[in-house]
């Protein structure tokens, strides 16, 4: 009986890797030279057309959702299905004209996570 003691333990490590459904992105719109700033309706557009221009209509066809759009900062929070986070992410890196104007999307942050972007660390005001 020496040695009977309790059975050792069994350790488990699970690690979940794209298990989030969609990915959030807080995107701004650069345009240089000013001008006319887009609408809500004109700024999805032209994020399909990137998705277009680079990925064809399989591209286009991508379910990208705008969440809040800020026409003055020209900064918004897009919703995308996780496997199309790359895709997005590339078409509007890659967008350099709006209105054959030059014009630079850049994206400020990224997450599974909707609660993430609504704070960020760098503007953090501590009184």
């Amino acid at each position: 009986m020496a040695g009977a003691g309790p059975p050792a333990a069994a350790f488990e490590r699970r690690v979940l890797r794209g298990a989030a459904e969609h990915h959030y992105l807080r995107v701004r719109l650069e345009l240089p030279d000013g001008g006319a700033r887009p609408s809500v309706a004109q700024f999805k557009q032209l994020v399909v057309s990137a998705l277009r221009e680079l990925h064809g209509e399989v591209g286009a066809a991508l379910p990208v959702d705008v969440l809040t759009y800020e026409e003055k900062t020209l900064s918004a929070i897009l919703r995308v299905i996780s496997s199309g986070l790359v895709k997005l992410w590339s078409a509007l890196t890659l967008l350099g004209f709006y209105q054959n104007r030059r014009c630079a999307f850049r994206v400020l942050q990224t997450s599974p996570f909707l609660l993430a972007l609504s704070g960020n660390s760098r503007e953090l005001v501590l009184d």
